[in-house]
């Protein structure tokens, strides 16, 4: 695997998202993904709107929540390698805000 970069994080995230159907989601969703590692830091957001999904490479400040998680399991998590719950429940990713919002937003990886 090349070298994990945030702008290779930011890429991936892209690649997942857009794809996905949120034509159901009403209202606006938004998330800050906090990535946190040894060698890789970087702040970035998935807003589901109008049913479609943006990730931007900004902090967002009238969000859902804040996800806290290493570059690792955050490639883990959208390549369905790392169960969601189970990363939330053993401390592999944070959630500061509206836990449940961020668990729907990440039913749509496992899609």
């Amino acid at each position: 695997m090349a070298a994990m970069t945030y702008e290779a994080i930011v890429e991936a995230a892209r690649d997942k998202f857009c794809d996905i159907d949120v034509s159901d989601v009403q209202g606006v969703r938004a998330f800050q993904i906090n990535i946190e590692g040894k060698s890789v830091n970087g702040i970035f957001y998935i807003e589901i709107k109008d049913g479609k999904v943006n990730v931007e490479p900004y902090e967002y400040y009238d969000r859902n929540a804040i996800i806290t998680v290493n570059p690792t399991n955050f490639i883990k998590l959208i390549n369905g390698k790392l169960d969601p719950v189970a990363a939330f429940t053993s401390g592999k990713l944070s959630v500061d805000g509206d836990v449940n919002a961020a668990l729907e937003m990440i039913k749509y990886i496992k899609a």
